[in-house]
């Protein structure tokens, strides 16, 4: 993962701009709380800390996998435990780091950067795909170790892709480690920064790649599905999104067959509580693009004009969760993202992602929600986390009601959207606060909500309100032009 405040080789006006800006190189930097949260601290439930989780399910367990060798399982995504929370030598996942890890530490220059890896199984060992980043500017790092058991110990680093100037000064175009040949000099605004990488199968079973953060864009690399090494003569491979610095990172693939469609994840913005970091999403119906947001625009335009600038990549994507406060139930979340998702056995998806908090400061948890598909074959993300519903054959009733409504429009910001309340009328109004439109419920759970003359396809579902600690309905839409709406029942 990267930041706006983590960067590059920067033009001399830019540097200035930069340092400006910059106030931390770390990745578990502290900044003072959003003061946004004026109602003080929201509720946060103890949970496991993972920074950037990666799922995987292995021996009828569910791992998640994060930056500085963090870990946690759980058999029912409700309840984990932690296995690993830093980059120390007696990590269980990867003992003496330093050591397992030194190809990629020593070109990053920074023993302590292991971030955002991607775990799989291929063929019979497990292969942990890690990064290492200087920090101040793409200077990066990304190979894989093994392991025959999912919790390790992963040993025999292979380094795959590099990034940035050597340490000797010398720059190479992306291909395999030992490649001796230099066709042209490493351009940061072009190529990317080879971190954050994800490795999935696709529908037929090859292997794919997908990777970077800032710098050049989002790419992505066709694998052997035997040995996990990209196929060769591809360079740094294919870019499917960014370019120009544009703050986009955490790229994460999920195909459903359900759909058909292979949904690009993204995160947009800075991951500190200040950041305004936001998951997006795009699809195709291929594995490597392109991929298109429910706009319509091609992911490949969206590159902010200016290095650094979020602006204008701003309409890019369909927003699916930011800065929240649900105000009722004091809950919400700061910065959410970094997702990896699920799709298991019965057709059940579901998103991991790390949050920030309102009201404290840098502390950040694991998240699980319920990832739902609308009429327009867009995912949405339940707006509370997973505490073991499910969607049931039954219809949904007593929709009616007043509820905590959340817009998450497609700004990237500090600031925090506080809910408000509207009423879902019984006779399929909607009346609020500067706010009218119709609501309908149609197939039992989908359903449509139209406010303010723009119709939100989504889903309604019955879940647990951990702040009114009680049973609520929910819906979770998403409009045609990438905006989405949150709304939590509060009373009958």
């Amino acid at each position: 993962m990267f930041n706006l405040r983590k960067f590059f080789n920067l033009k001399p006006a830019l540097i200035i701009l930069f340092l400006i800006i910059i106030f931390s190189c770390s990745k578990n930097s502290s900044v003072e709380s959003n003061e946004n949260a004026e109602s003080g601290p929201v509720i946060v439930n103890g949970e496991v800390t993972v920074h950037d989780p990666d799922v995987i399910k292995a021996n009828d367990k569910y791992y998640v996998f994060g930056s500085h060798i963090a870990s946690a399982k759980s058999e029912d995504l409700i309840n984990w435990a932690q296995i690993s929370t830093q980059m120390q030598p007696n990590n269980p996942i990867i003992p003496n780091p330093s050591n397992k890890m030194s190809q990629a530490l020593n070109w990053a220059d920074n023993p302590g950067s292991p971030w955002a890896p991607s775990v799989i199984k291929i063929g019979d060992k497990y292969h942990y795909y890690h990064c290492a980043c200087a920090g101040d500017r793409p200077l990066s790092a990304l190979g894989f170790l093994t392991s025959d058991k999912i919790e390790g110990p992963y040993q025999n680093e292979n380094l795959l892709l590099q990034s940035g100037d050597s340490l000797n000064s010398k720059n190479l175009d992306g291909t395999i480690y030992d490649q001796t040949k230099y066709p042209e000099n490493y351009n940061a605004y072009h190529h990317p920064n080879v971190v954050d990488p994800h490795v999935f199968y696709d529908k037929n079973s090859k292997l794919w790649m997908v990777y970077g953060s800032y710098s050049g864009g989002i790419f992505i690399l066709e694998l052997n599905s035997k040995t996990g090494i990209p196929l060769s003569d591809q360079g740094y491979g294919k870019k499917i999104a960014g370019g120009n610095h544009s703050p986009m990172e955490a790229p994460y693939i999920q195909y459903s067959p359900n759909t058909d469609y292979y949904y690009l994840f993204l995160s947009f913005g800075g991951f500190d509580s200040e950041g305004g970091y936001n998951i997006r999403v795009a699809r195709s119906k291929n594995p490597n693009g392109p991929y298109r947001d429910p706009q319509g625009n091609k992911m490949t335009n969206a590159i902010s004009e200016e290095a650094l600038s979020a602006e204008g990549i701003e309409p890019y994507g369909g927003k699916l969760v930011g800065n929240f406060r649900f105000n009722q139930s004091n809950l919400g979340y700061l910065s959410p993202g970094h997702n990896s998702t699920y799709y298991n056995e019965n057709g059940e998806m579901f998103i991991f992602f790390h949050s920030r908090f309102p009201g404290h400061d840098e502390l950040h948890h694991l998240r699980v929600h319920r990832l739902l598909i609308n009429s327009k074959a867009w995912p949405v993300i339940a707006p509370h986390s997973y505490q073991g519903n499910s969607i049931s054959s039954d219809k949904i009733k007593k929709v009616a009601g007043k509820y905590q409504y959340v817009k998450h429009t497609q700004d990237i910001s500090a600031q925090v959207v506080q809910s408000t309340k509207i009423e879902l009328e019984a006779n399929g109004n909607i009346s609020g606060n500067s706010i009218s439109g119709d609501w309908t419920l149609k197939n039992k759970h989908q359903g449509q909500i139209t406010l303010n003359d723009q119709t939100y396809y989504g889903v309604f579902l019955e879940q647990f309100d951990q702040g009114l600690e009680k049973n609520v309905i929910t819906f979770s839409g998403l409009s045609q032009s990438g905006i989405s709406i949150w709304l939590s029942k509060i009373k009958s």
